[in-house]
């Protein structure tokens, strides 16, 4: 195992809210970073999951995640 893999194993993943990326709060941008998806996909998604949950149960998830989740440094 070379250097680079062993440090890839252990340095752990945490999720940001974006400073750079963001519409709003920075949540989907920060979310897409974490899982290594596209942006937009990661709002297309959320737009549609806020759209048929009623819109009161994501957008209250939305507010949450703004309060939970730390913005990066």
């Amino acid at each position: 195992m070379t250097q680079t893999e062993n440090t890839k194993q252990t340095k752990q993943k945490k999720l940001y809210r974006s400073k750079t990326n963001k519409v709003f709060a920075g949540i989907c941008a920060g979310i897409a970073n974490y899982f290594d998806m596209d942006t937009t996909l990661v709002r297309v998604i959320w737009l549609l999951t806020v759209i048929f949950s009623g819109i009161f149960p994501g957008v209250l998830a939305y507010i949450i995640m703004i309060f939970v989740i730390p913005q990066e440094s």
